[in-house]
C-alpha cells in the first residue's frame, strides 16, 4: 500500500514539474531520454513516412515499395498456410480489401501492427504505425524498420534495393492490366479511354510452332530482363515487333499473350483519329511504362506510300523550276494547299518519329506492334532494325501447332487421323488457326467428327489448289480406314493463300510454318500465270501495231516522245 502511495505521489511530482517547467525543457529532458534509449537498444529504428518534408504535399515513394513489399510477403505467407497450415507461423493482424474493378484480394498489414522478416541471416520488422492528426480527421501513416543497430550499415542499403526489386516485381504482376484506345482528344488531360484487359489468351493455348514459340519467349524475356544492358549499350529500352500473315493466323492472339506473358498494358492506337503529327507525339507521351503500342492493319490505316510519291513529284518538281526560273502563281498555290493537307494529317516522317525518334525515347520498357495482312504493302522504312526489331510470319498451322489446338479444343492427346493432317499439311492442304478453331469448336462435343471435318477441309483446299495424285489416294485410303462408315467430302469456303515465308536465325524472319510442298506449288503457279500474262500482252501489242502503223516509231515507255 505504501508503495502505491508513492508511485501516485511520484505521479504527482511529474504532472507539476510539467505544468511549472517551460516546454523547451521539457523538450530538452525528453531528447535526452530518447538519447539514452537508443544508446542502451540493441536495435536500431528507421521511419518510412506517407509524405515527403513537413507539409506532407509529395508521395514517398519508398512508402509505396514498403506497402508492395509487406503485401507480398503477406501473400506469400497466406499461400503457404493455404497449402499447408502446420508450416506457417505468421501470425500477424491483416487488412483484406479490394476494388471495384478487380476480383483481387489484397492483404496489408493492419494499423499498429508489426510482420517480422529476414534478410542476410538477420531478423527485421516491419510497424505500420497510424496516428490522427489533433484537430483533424487526416491520419498520418508512416512504417518503421527495426534492425540489429551492430550491423545496420551492412544490411540497410543492400535491404532497401531487394526491398525495391521485389516490390517493383510484385506491382507488374499483381496490378490490373488495361486495354487503352484513343478517343481522339489528345490535346485535353488524356487522350486514352481504357477498360480491365481480361483476354485469356497465352502461350500455352496459342497455336504456334514450338521452335517460334520458344524464340518469342526467349526474346520477350531477354527484353524484360535487359534494363541494365540496354542502359549500358545507350539504347533506349524499347522493342519493335512486325506481325503479318493472312487474315485468322493469329495475330491480335498473339499480342494478347505477349501482353500477358510481360503483364503489360495494352494501347491500341487508332491512326483514323489522329489529326496530325502533334497529336501523334502527345499520345506517345501520355502512355506508361511497361506497357504494348499496337498498330493494327498499318497498311490500311493511313496511305504513307503516298508520302514517298509526293516527296519525289515535289524534288522533280523543284529540279525543273530551279533550271527555268519561273514559278507561276497557280503552282505556288497548289504547294501551300499540298504543305496544308500535310499539316492537318498523320505523315510518313511522323510515324517514323514516333517508333525511332527522339520522342520514342519519352518511357522506358515499351513495346511496338505493327500488324498487316500484306507485307509488301508496308513503306520499307517503317520496316528497318531499330524499329521493327522482330519480323514474325504467322502462316497456317504446322503439326506441332495443330497438334497444340487439338489438345486445348477437344483433349487429345493422340488420334488415329493425325497422320493424315500430316499429310494433308505437307500436300498444301493447311489452314489457318482460325479456321481450324472454328472446325473444333463447332464439334467440341464430339473428337472424332472435328478430326474427319478437319480433314475434309484440308483435302478440299488441296483439290482447290489443283492438288491430286498418288498423295490424294493415300491420304483417302488412310482416311477411310480409320472408320468404316462412308465419309462425304463436303466443299467449303476456300481457304486463304498460304502464306510462306524463309526461316532463319535472324528475328527478321521468324516464320510459323512453312509446308514442305506449299513453296514449289506457289512457285509453280505464279511462272504459269507470268506465261499467260507475257501472251496477252505480246498479242495486245501485235494487235495495236497492225490497226495503227502510224505510231511504229513511239517509244511505249517515253510520254514525252
Amino acid at each position: 500500500m505504501e508503495m502505491l502511495s508513492q508511485l501516485w505521489s511520484l505521479l504527482g511530482l511529474l504532472t507539476v514539474l510539467q505544468n511549472v517547467l517551460p516546454s523547451q525543457l521539457l523538450s530538452l529532458l525528453h531528447s535526452l531520454y530518447q538519447s539514452l534509449q537508443d544508446m542502451l537498444c540493441p536495435y536500431s529504428y528507421f521511419d518510412v513516412p506517407e509524405f515527403n518534408g513537413y507539409c506532407g504535399v509529395h508521395l514517398n515513394d519508398l512508402y509505396r515499395h514498403v506497402n508492395l513489399y509487406l503485401n507480398s510477403l503477406v501473400n506469400v505467407n497466406v499461400n503457404v498456410t493455404a497449402t499447408n497450415p502446420s508450416s506457417s507461423s505468421f501470425n500477424a493482424r491483416l487488412t483484406l480489401s479490394r476494388s471495384n474493378s478487380s476480383n483481387r484480394i489484397s492483404f496489408t498489414v493492419a494499423p499498429n501492427h508489426s510482420v517480422s522478416d529476414s534478410f542476410g541471416g538477420h531478423i527485421l520488422s516491419w510497424t505500420h504505425h497510424v496516428d490522427t492528426v489533433q484537430d483533424s480527421l487526416d491520419e498520418k501513416r508512416s512504417f518503421v524498420l527495426k534492425l540489429p543497430k551492430r550491423h545496420r550499415h551492412a544490411l540497410l542499403h543492400p535491404y532497401l534495393h531487394h526491398l525495391t526489386a521485389r516490390a517493383e516485381e510484385f506491382e507488374r504482376v499483381s496490378r490490373e492490366r488495361r486495354l487503352f484506345t484513343n478517343n481522339g482528344h489528345a490535346s485535353y488531360d488524356s487522350g486514352w479511354v481504357s477498360v480491365p484487359f481480361r483476354h485469356p489468351s497465352t502461350f500455352d493455348t496459342l497455336a504456334l510452332e514450338p521452335q517460334l514459340k520458344s524464340q518469342l519467349t526467349g526474346d520477350l524475356k531477354a527484353f524484360a530482363n535487359g534494363k541494365d544492358f540496354y542502359h549500358r549499350v545507350g539504347r533506349a529500352w524499347k522493342r519493335g515487333y512486325f506481325l503479318y500473315g493472312p487474315p485468322g493466323s493469329g495475330k491480335s492472339s498473339l499480342i494478347a499473350a505477349m501482353a500477358n506473358y510481360l503483364c503489360y498494358d495494352v494501347y491500341d492506337l487508332e491512326l483514323t483519329k489522329v489529326s496530325d503529327n502533334s497529336e501523334l507525339r502527345a499520345l506517345l507521351i501520355q502512355t506508361t511504362n511497361r506497357s504494348i503500342v499496337v498498330i493494327e492493319d498499318i497498311d490500311c490505316s493511313l496511305d504513307l506510300t503516298a508520302d514517298r510519291q509526293q516527296l519525289r513529284l515535289s524534288m522533280n518538281t523543284k529540279s525543273t523550276r530551279s533550271k527555268a526560273r519561273v514559278r507561276s502563281r497557280q503552282q505556288k498555290q497548289e504547294d501551300e494547299d499540298c504543305d496544308e493537307q500535310n499539316a492537318g494529317r498523320v505523315t510518313l516522317s511522323g510515324l517514323l518519329n514516333f517508333t525511332d525518334g527522339l520522342w520514342s525515347c519519352c518511357g522506358e520498357e515499351r513495346i511496338i506492334i505493327f500488324t498487316t495482312n500484306h507485307r509488301d504493302n508496308v513503306d520499307p522504312a517503317l520496316l528497318r532494325c531499330g524499329r521493327m526489331d522482330v519480323h514474325v510470319n504467322l502462316g497456317n498451322c504446322g503439326p506441332h501447332a495443330f497438334r497444340a489446338m487439338a489438345k486445348n479444343y477437344l483433349g487429345l492427346d493422340s488420334h488415329p487421323l493425325f497422320e493424315a493432317v500430316d499429310r494433308c499439311v505437307r500436300s498444301g492442304g493447311a489452314l489457318t488457326p482460325a479456321q481450324v478453331g472454328e472446325i473444333l469448336l463447332r464439334n467440341r462435343g464430339d473428337a472424332d467428327v472435328a478430326m474427319k471435318d478437319v480433314v475434309s477441309a484440308m483435302q478440299a483446299r488441296i483439290n482447290l489448289d489443283g492438288g491430286g495424285g498418288g498423295g490424294q489416294d493415300q491420304l483417302a485410303e488412310l482416311y477411310s480406314s480409320c472408320d468404316d462408315q462412308t465419309v462425304m467430302m463436303r466443299a467449303t469456303s476456300s481457304p486463304e493463300s498460304v502464306l510462306v515465308g524463309v526461316g532463319g536465325g535472324s528475328p527478321e524472319n521468324w516464320v510459323s510454318s512453312s509446308p514442305p510442298g506449299s513453296g514449289r506449288k506457289k512457285k509453280a503457279a505464279e511462272g504459269d500465270q507470268c506465261q499467260r500474262m507475257k501472251m496477252k500482252f505480246l498479242v495486245r501489242l501485235r494487235s495495236l501495231t497492225k490497226s495503227d502503223s502510224g505510231r511504229r516509231g513511239v517509244c511505249l515507255t517515253c510520254p514525252n516522245s
